[in-house]
C-alpha cells in the first residue's frame, strides 16, 4: 500500500485529504481475514435461495424436506445450499435419528437479516 505522501504525487489532480481522519479510520480498519470472512459471509448471503432459508430458519427450526416444500426446490438443492451454508458457520445441523434439523448459528445471523430487511423495506 502506498504511503500518503506516495499517493498525493501519483494524483493526477490536486486535493484535499484530512490526514488526521484517515488516520483515524486506519487505526480502526480490521485485519484482512477479517474483512475477508465478511466479504465471503455477504457473498453468501447474496443468493436469493441461501437467503430465504436464512429467513426461514430465523422464523422456526426446519428439516430439509420442510424447507424443499416451503422454498417449492428439490430436497438435494436444499441440501446443497444448507451445506454452503453450514460451510460458512451461518446454520447448523441437529440428527434426530434419521431426520437433519436446521436452525442459525447464532443470533448475529438473525440480526444481520433483520437489519438487511429494515434497509431494503423502509
Amino acid at each position: 500500500m502506498p504511503s500518503l505522501e506516495e499517493y498525493l504525487d501519483s494524483a493526477d489532480e490536486p486535493f484535499f485529504v484530512n490526514e488526521d481522519r484517515v488516520g483515524d479510520v486506519k487505526k480502526q480498519m480490521k485485519p484482512e481475514k477479517v474483512m475477508v470472512d465478511l466479504a465471503a459471509t455477504f457473498k453468501v448471503l447474496g443468493d436469493p435461495t441461501r437467503t430465504k432459508i436464512i429467513y426461514a430458519l430465523s422464523k422456526k427450526v426446519l428439516c430439509v424436506n420442510e424447507i424443499a416444500l416451503l422454498l417449492n426446490i428439490s430436497q438435494s438443492a436444499v441440501s446443497h445450499q444448507l451445506r454452503v451454508l453450514r460451510d460458512m458457520d451461518l446454520v447448523q445441523c441437529r440428527r434426530d435419528g434419521k431426520i437433519s434439523y436446521y436452525s442459525l448459528e447464532d443470533m448475529h445471523i438473525k440480526f444481520l437479516l433483520k437489519e438487511g430487511l429494515k434497509h431494503v423495506t423502509e
